[in-house]
């Protein structure tokens, strides 16, 4: 069988976007910025209403976004990252080009229930949910409330 919708759903667009986990055991976000730093700034929400700080960020992997090894960072630019943070700069290097972090569900606060990133200009950022309640591909819908 097919992993997506059983294993995982990938929201190819999803800074900005609100993405429930109510069905999910995590998500794990991905982004790339060619030749720069970038801002990521991590929120949760229940249902799209009522954001707050989610600060539960205390490592990230970068890579070249290439294909090279990915490197496990606990601090940024700027030093903030390492105990848990819902601000994050990503270095300014060719090696730390892409970074990825992982959200459990159960670090949300009680009730809530999705969670947003948003990136400063330019990269994408990808978000891939983790373990899906079993669907198809096709009858999946979408995660982003």
């Amino acid at each position: 069988m097919e992993g997506l919708g059983k294993d995982f759903n990938v929201i190819p667009v999803a800074t900005g976007l609100h993405i429930s986990l109510k069905n999910a055991v995590g998500v794990t976000f991905v982004s790339y910025e060619d030749g720069g730093a970038q801002a990521i700034t991590i929120k949760e929400s229940i249902a799209g209403a009522s954001e707050q700080a989610l600060a539960v960020v205390d490592h990230l992997y970068c890579s070249n976004g290439v294909g090279g090894t990915w490197t496990r960072e606990t601090t940024d630019a700027n030093g903030a990252l390492g105990t848990g943070d819902s601000a994050i700069v990503k270095k300014d290097t060719v090696l730390f080009d892409a970074a990825a972090f992982y959200i459990d569900a159960s670090e949300l606060s009680d009730g809530f229930d999705s969670v947003e990133v948003t990136i400063d200009a330019g990269g994408p950022l990808v978000a891939i949910v983790h373990l899906l309640a079993q669907r198809s591909p096709t009858g999946m819908g979408t995660s982003a409330v």
